[in-house]
């Protein structure tokens, strides 16, 4: 029989009709979306895990869709349980409206490993409904922490349970790891310079290039020249864009163009298996990349790499920036914690709600990164306040000093907490992909 599962935290989700949800954590609510229902739910079941983890116990989930109102148990692995058998809704409501938990404990015996999704009445069961009805592998022994140094020193005679924090660490790279349903394109922006966008670029590609083994470009897709090439390892040649940009067409030959070939225009990156695209560092040049370059290159280059984030201009009304935008799968807006950085990340959501691409801001990822040892402690509550209401999520980076001097990007020369905290980025990034 299930453990009793507590009403704290208060979670509750809701599925609608169009492919949306909402999961609403103490109240504070966060939208979903997918290509199916099946999508939405995992994506909600992923969110209330990682709550599980933080509480290292199960939590209580009351979900709510046209099939009716359950309440679910979900635990820190993954494992879901149901806690009440369906129960048909008198009407049903959007996505916006989150049902209300009860309090009392549910009577009902539950049945375990019970998939989220129920199924239809007289719905004929198929090979999907057989397998995802699989329990979840059980959780590895500890390999970390004074949990896994007491299982090495015992030779395994004793092995703790990881702790929540290797948990949530498994967890995260899992979602990093996930497949996607096609080539995907994550856009860094924050129309001022210095607010952290090259760095972010660098730092999601190379923990996106490293969990997933490669097939990851970093693009600095600056209309004229960025840096993004220099914070890189540099190649055996200076090739940027632009020359990328002028023998494209031998690329465009699907029947005799070779990855291979790319690595004449983009610059590897060593352990951490991602590339680096550079734009025009030719200081006497007067080419530019405007819309109608990226859209070719954005093509050409999904056939060869599975994720591609993309490092954006200062100049949001260049048409490059505004192709880059439109090619968004997933947008994450950087600040720094100062009130300039900030005040222009919020300038850019005004003007990105403007131009009508509210649905974008709102699947958001916004990242504070801290420009000093000691983050201004107030303007960071304000911060999480204004952006919690506009993006689907924020999340703080630490200070590195192995960032400091703005030089080249040494992945391995990273505190732990900093490699960590991009982990979690990067994590979260994926779950909108």
């Amino acid at each position: 029989m299930t453990e009793t599962v507590p009403t704290f935290p208060r979670i509750e989700a809701t599925i609608a009709a169009d492919h949306t949800g909402a999961v609403a954590i103490n109240g504070v609510s966060q939208a979903v979306s997918g290509t199916d229902d099946q999508a939405v739910r995992a994506e909600i079941i992923a969110l209330v895990t990682a709550t599980a983890t933080e509480f290292n116990r199960p939590v209580r989930l009351t979900t709510r869709d046209a099939l009716g109102e359950q309440e679910l148990a979900v635990y820190p692995d993954g494992h879901v349980e149901a806690l009440t058998a369906l129960t048909e809704p008198l009407a049903f409501t959007s996505a916006a409206s989150i049902p209300q938990a009860s309090d009392e404990d549910a009577a009902t015996q539950p049945s375990p490993n019970v998939v989220p999704a129920p199924a239809r009445a007289a719905a004929r069961l198929t090979l999907d409904d057989f397998l995802q009805s699989r329990p979840a592998a059980p959780v590895g022994p500890a390999t970390t922490g004074w949990q896994g140094s007491v299982r090495r020193l015992s030779g395994g005679l004793i092995s703790p349970k990881p702790s929540s924090f290797e948990l949530r660490h498994r967890s995260a790279i899992e979602r990093v790891q996930r497949s996607l349903r096609g080539p995907r394109t994550v856009v860094v922006v924050n129309p001022k310079g210095g607010a952290h966008k090259t760095t972010a670029t660098l730092l999601l590609a190379a923990t996106f290039g490293t969990h997933r083994g490669g097939s990851t470009l970093a693009w600095d897709n600056n209309e004229t020249r960025g840096t993004l090439g220099w914070r890189g390892q540099p190649a055996r040649h200076q090739n940027t864009a632009v020359d990328l940009l002028h023998d494209l067409d031998r690329f465009n030959d699907v029947r005799n163009a070779k990855v291979g070939d790319l690595d004449n225009y983009v610059r590897a990156q060593g352990s951490t298996q991602f590339d680096v695209l550079a734009s025009d560092e030719d200081a006497a040049a007067s080419s530019t990349i405007d819309a109608t370059a990226f859209n070719e290159l954005h093509q050409s280059l999904s056939r060869f790499y599975r994720v591609l984030v993309v490092d954006t201009g200062n100049n949001m009304r260049a048409s490059n920036w505004e192709a880059a935008l439109a090619a968004a799968d997933q947008l994450v807006i950087v600040s720094t914690i100062r009130e300039d950085t900030a005040a222009s990340a919020a300038w850019l959501v005004d003007g990105l709600y403007e131009k009508g691409h509210e649905q974008k801001v709102r699947q958001a990822v916004t990242v504070l990164a801290s420009p000093s040892k000691v983050a201004d402690v107030q303007l960071n509550r304000r911060l999480h306040g204004h952006f919690a209401s506009l993006t689907r999520a924020v999340i703080d980076v630490p200070h590195d000093p192995a960032l400091v001097d703005g030089g080249t990007l040494h992945y391995d020369a990273l505190a732990p907490e900093t490699r960590e905290a991009w982990l979690q980025v990067t994590a979260t990034i994926a779950d909108g992909l």
